[in-house]
């Protein structure tokens, strides 16, 4: 496999890279696993909480390839949620082992022809940008070796309770109308309020943290907020996609405060799957809102630095 980053050729080649993410999301649900709750948790898996993250640059990834990173943390059963570039790996003093396969993770982007440019300056209209994918090919720290100490040390477990400090904090901090009580969790659009049923309601109290960043995930997609499209009624397709944002947001906030919530909302799989089989980029797509609408909310905590793609940041010569 070529170590190297290359830019996808239009059409067939980013057509198919849609529809290979797509496929293993959906091998995952029809297995009855859920990809983006606690891909850590199982057995065999004892990677440290948090979102992956590039482990030269610090900076976190974003949309699908927080699902392809975990995914591969899930089915390889890696320890950790750190990752590098071949030629990162070696500027850090160590290298990948030989024989290691790498996991290809993406950054899609756009690009305007100097021809378009032309036209449209000789024109006076607007030019059009062409999107491409890159392929990038990064390795878990567990593959690699000869790493200086502060890159391979596991984060430590997190603390427990029944509303978690940073959660609670975090909650504060949004300004969001957030009432708890009730035997329901569900966000109210129309006079723009989160309800939640309380923790000690929970067979694991620990699940009341899932469910609070899923209703704020939704509340963060108001017209003054992000701007998706609420509108959706129970069983609909809109309804089905927006349910599946607030499931990944609500994973990826968790994932971010070192929370650890267990399966939720299977009964939602069947409808996810009509999603996806109808549209190989809906999970590309819903990825992408989920991270932006997590963002979102954790940049309410003082300090937070919202991420960059670690695979935007690389060239495609240090990629390689």
């Amino acid at each position: 496999m070529p170590l190297s980053a290359t830019r996808a050729r239009p059409g067939r080649d980013r057509a198919s890279l849609y529809t290979e993410i797509t496929g293993k999301i959906i091998a995952e649900l029809e297995a009855g696993r859920v990809p983006w709750v606690q891909p850590w948790g199982g057995p065999d898996v004892c990677a440290g909480l948090g979102l992956p993250q590039n482990a030269a640059t610090q900076r976190r990834y974003s949309g699908i390839n927080i699902l392809i990173l975990w995914g591969a943390v899930t089915g390889r059963g890696f320890s950790s949620q750190n990752w590098l570039t071949f030629r990162q790996a070696l500027s850090l003093g160590g290298n990948v082992r030989k024989g290691e396969r790498g996991t290809t993770v993406v950054y899609a982007d756009r690009f305007t022809p100097e021809e378009e440019r032309r036209r449209a300056e000789s024109d006076g209209g607007v030019a059009c940008a062409i999107p491409f994918l890159k392929r990038f090919t990064v390795f878990n720290i567990d593959q690699c070796e000869g790493l200086p100490d502060e890159v391979t040390a596991l984060a430590p477990p997190p603390p427990e309770g029944l509303i978690l400090p940073q959660a609670e904090a975090l909650i504060a901090a949004t300004g969001a109308d957030f009432r708890i009580g009730g035997a329901r969790a569900f966000y109210n659009s129309t006079r723009d309020f989160v309800q939640a049923p309380p923790p000690q309601a929970y067979f694991e109290p620990v699940n009341w943290h899932r469910t609070a960043f899923h209703e704020l995930g939704h509340w963060s997609g108001a017209a003054s907020r992000l701007g998706r499209d609420l509108s959706g009624s129970f069983g609909s397709k809109n309804y089905a996609r927006e349910e599946l944002v607030a499931e990944m947001a609500g994973a990826f906030v968790c994932a971010s405060l070192g929370i650890t919530p267990t399966v939720r909302h299977s009964d939602y799989i069947g409808s996810w799957l009509g999603v996806l089989r109808e549209d190989d980029r809906a999970i590309v797509r819903a990825a992408s809102a989920a991270s932006k609408a997590a963002d979102y909310l954790l940049a309410f905590q003082p300090g937070y630095a919202e991420p960059v793609d670690a695979d935007a940041a690389v060239s495609g010569r240090d990629a390689a």
